[in-house]
């Protein structure tokens, strides 16, 4: 878990034994993105062997990659932390770690997050309804949602006592329904790293971060492995209606992913995933305000290949691979502002997510219209790896 600034703190607990791949930004020789891999607390720029993230969970021999493959020392992993989360960066520093992959997520997969998402629709949006509704809507629903199996006989007895009370939602439907909610949460390379600010819609006064585990899938539908995201919240757009839900989730570096995916091997597994607890920390930048959380996978309704397998299959492939968000349990209702009101972000809200298997990914909150524009897309992306090898040639 963090606790303090030390980059130590960032690191898998394990990192001797966990092999981590990224992406980074380099100066020179051409200015642009490169893959990386740690290989004994170094960071190793295999970009001359591997263009894309796509390319490398692709590989058939991805675990040997990190003894074989040959690539350029960029200097040691503290350092590359650091360059990343101090202003201004230096580089080389972080990226996103994917880049040509879709970015899918799953919402209401925790009984906890579950209820709060009804909450939210039932008040319109409104943090102070939230409050009022909150106590009736846990007392009309009641029992524990979390020993409910999605789609079993059980469910479906329960969504039919639940209409009969006149409390039944969408998010009920998809939350113990034998269909998971699965969306587009951003674009390729539209993501943000370790480091970067995230960013909240003007318009939005209720919102969260939506800390989670994100698998790294390749072209094949296959777990390849790890990292975690901040899937940003805006909790009184959605709440207004669940067809806004592109304007809550996708907007200028409101998805943050890293800060390394860790493959999986002997030593980091799904089941690896399946055990693990996730932290939240939120730290106000000048109200003093500090928010301290953790949620449970354990407690995730559905397995992480059921969401797999309602993503990916004959019904829809993913060529260059795609992340996929598993969800949060955290909806967080302590109030901060005003009595009644919840929790809301602050600009300057700093958002640490960790858990020991991944280490930490660290963001700061800011407005994404104050942010600097998403200009690197995929043709600014060809452009480089053409460059790329337009350099390499003129060495040969």
């Amino acid at each position: 878990m963090v606790q303090t600034n030390s980059s130590k703190n960032w690191l898998p607990c394990d990192l001797k034994l966990a092999k981590l791949a990224g992406r980074v930004w380099r100066a020179a020789p051409n200015e642009g993105p490169a893959i990386v891999i740690i290989r004994n607390g170094n960071v190793v720029d295999i970009s001359v062997e591997i263009d894309t993230m796509s390319d490398l969970l692709d590989r058939d021999d991805l675990a040997a990659s990190f003894v074989n493959i040959e690539g350029k020392n960029l200097g040691m992993l503290e350092d590359l932390l650091e360059n990343s989360i101090n202003e201004p960066k230096k580089e080389p520093f972080l990226l996103a770690p994917c880049d040509l992959q879709v970015i899918k997520a799953c919402g209401v997969t925790f009984a906890v997050s579950l209820i709060e998402r009804v909450i939210e629709e039932k008040a319109g949006g409104s943090p102070a309804q939230a409050f009022k509704l909150r106590n009736e809507i846990q007392e009309l629903i009641g029992g524990d949602l979390s020993q409910i199996k999605p789609g079993s006989p059980q469910a479906t007895a329960l969504k039919v006592e639940l209409k009969k009370r006149g409390v039944w939602s969408q998010y009920l439907e998809v939350g113990i329904g034998p269909d998971a909610e699965v969306f587009t949460k951003a674009q390729p390379l539209s993501s943000v790293g370790f480091g970067d600010r995230v960013g909240l819609h003007p318009i939005s006064k209720w919102n969260n971060p939506e800390p989670e585990i994100v698998l790294a899938m390749d072209s094949n539908g296959i777990p390849r492995g790890a990292t975690l995201g901040n899937d940003v919240n805006l909790r009184d757009i959605e709440g207004r209606s669940a067809l806004l839900l592109g304007k809550a989730k996708d907007n200028n570096a409101s998805c943050s992913i890293g800060p390394f995916i860790r493959l999986f091997d002997d030593n980091f597994t799904l089941d690896t995933i399946r055990k693990a607890e996730v932290s939240l920390k939120v730290e106000g930048k000048n109200d003093g305000f500090v928010l301290k959380d953790r949620s449970d996978m354990r407690e995730i309704s559905r397995d992480p290949l059921e969401l797999v397998a309602q993503t990916y299959g004959d019904h829809h492939q993913y060529p260059d691979g795609f992340m996929l968000f598993l969800g949060t349990m955290f909806s967080p209702i302590v109030d901060r502002d005003q009595k009644g009101l919840g929790f809301t972000h602050h600009v300057g809200d700093r958002v640490t997510i960790s858990t020991p298997s991944l280490g930490a990914l660290i963001n700061v909150v800011d407005r994404c219209d104050l942010l600097p524009p998403w200009s690197f897309g995929l043709r600014s992306l060809f452009d480089h790896l053409s460059s790329c090898k337009n350099t390499d040639a003129a060495f040969d």
